[in-house]
């Protein structure tokens, strides 16, 4: 049965919305909101708001608590209306549809919007009793510090956003994302059949190797999906493959980005094995096979890649720059050189052989001037030999950092007992 009715949204005015956003604002720095601040907040007199948040009550949308003081929370159930209500405004949502999915993190209902377009909405509902270690699994918080499931599914929500901008900026097959609000993600609506419930299909090694393409190619973009599995995969009827599901992404920098890798790899490899009788002769390896050919998770800030990383990374870009301009400066001045001391040359030759000339003759004299000869020589030694030392010294400072910036972005995998799951 879906948990979302929105028959009571229609007949809700303006204080109701007052009130009910004037609860949200509350538990910004409160867990449960005393009565006179939402008062307060929403700029009612107390009759008023005593009489719409109790309206508010009876329809689930706040919950009241009478201990440690008179006070109320915000539910699930009102933290959608809010959403809905914004995203109608914006002209995003014009009705709802039925309940296609329901998971762990979140709910999936279809929509349509104002062109009549059918598209569909996901609700993020963290803090489920299935899955409430997402505070450990995710590092949406940083350590010791709390927070409501609410403020917990909006990050979420958020970073599922973000993430599937930028993959279907690149041409990923993901879903279109058209909007986000608070805890809500509208997406365009991917027919197809999740891999779970497909008993059969017509070139099960073609499905399989387009899904081990789409791992290493999420790879060289400095990204592991962490869930790559049969319920996060939709299969058309002309077999093509959509990817969904994106929360708990990580970088390639991150200490066990081997791991997961494998793992993703793995999921896909016995799912094949055991309902479609396929066994793959070879699978991508993330040693051999992946190589970084953008930086994608350090655009999106994929959990993995740290500060300090980052540091290393700006260090090693402005190295390169300065690198490429002076080679550029060289270059420049190597081609000018040519056309503007065309007439030294001739001078530089005729010293030359002038000062040849002159040992000759020093020579002949029984070799009294060998020893300012060699000096010359071991004077034109030292310099080389200093400039050779710098450029030395430049290529070892140059070799440290690649290679620390290289443990970063392929760091070796932890070893764990037992790695918590994602």
């Amino acid at each position: 049965m879906p948990n979302l009715d929105v028959k009571a949204l229609r007949y809700m005015c303006a204080d109701e919305f007052r009130v009910l956003t004037a609860v949200e604002m509350g538990m910004k720095n409160h867990e449960l909101v005393p009565t006179p601040l939402i008062e307060s907040i929403s700029g009612l007199k107390r009759g008023g708001a005593f009489k719409y948040v109790k309206l508010l009550c009876k329809n689930k949308l706040v919950a009241h608590q009478s201990k440690p003081y008179d006070s109320y929370r915000l539910t699930f159930k009102g933290y959608d209306y809010l959403a809905i209500k914004t995203m109608s405004k914006r002209g995003t949502l014009a009705s709802m549809g039925i309940q296609i999915g329901v998971g762990k993190e979140s709910d999936i209902f279809t929509v349509c919007n104002q062109e009549g377009d059918e598209v569909c909405i996901k609700l993020h509902r963290l803090g489920r009793n299935c899955f409430r270690t997402v505070k450990t699994n995710r590092d949406y918080l940083r350590p010791n510090q709390s927070a409501s499931w609410l403020y917990l599914s909006r990050l979420s929500a958020l970073k599922e956003y973000s993430f599937m901008s930028a993959l279907h900026a690149k041409g990923f097959p993901v879903p279109q994302p058209l909007d986000v609000n608070r805890h809500c993600v509208v997406m365009s609506l991917s027919m197809g059949f999740q891999l779970n419930s497909i008993q059969e299909l017509r070139h099960p090694g073609k499905v399989f190797g387009k899904l081990m393409q789409l791992i290493c190619r999420l790879a060289s973009y400095g990204l592991i999906h962490c869930d790559f599995n049969e319920f996060n995969l939709l299969v058309d009827d002309e077999e093509h493959v959509t990817l969904i599901d994106f929360p708990q992404m990580v970088s390639t920098s991150h200490p066990n980005a081997e791991y997961y890798f494998d793992r993703d790899v793995e999921c896909v490899r016995t799912f094949f094995r055991r309902r479609f009788g396929f066994v793959a002769d070879a699978v991508p390896n993330f040693t051999a096979d992946v190589k970084r050919e953008h930086n994608l998770d350090v655009d999106l800030a994929a959990s993995g890649w740290t500060s300090a990383a980052n540091l290393d990374f700006e260090r090693l870009q402005s190295l390169y720059a300065d690198g490429a301009a002076e080679a550029a400066d060289d270059d420049v001045a190597a081609d000018d050189a040519p056309a503007d001391g065309a007439e030294g040359l001739d001078d530089e030759e005729e010293e030359q052989a002038g000062a040849a000339q002159r040992a000759g003759e020093v020579d002949g004299r029984g070799g009294e001037s060998g020893g300012c000869g060699s000096g010359g020589l071991v004077v034109l030694a030292e310099e080389g030999s200093g400039a050779r030392e710098e450029a030395a010294d430049d290529d070892v400072a140059l070799r440290e950092l690649e290679e620390s910036a290289s443990r970063l972005w392929s760091t070796a995998p932890i070893v764990i007992s037992s790695p918590s799951e994602i």
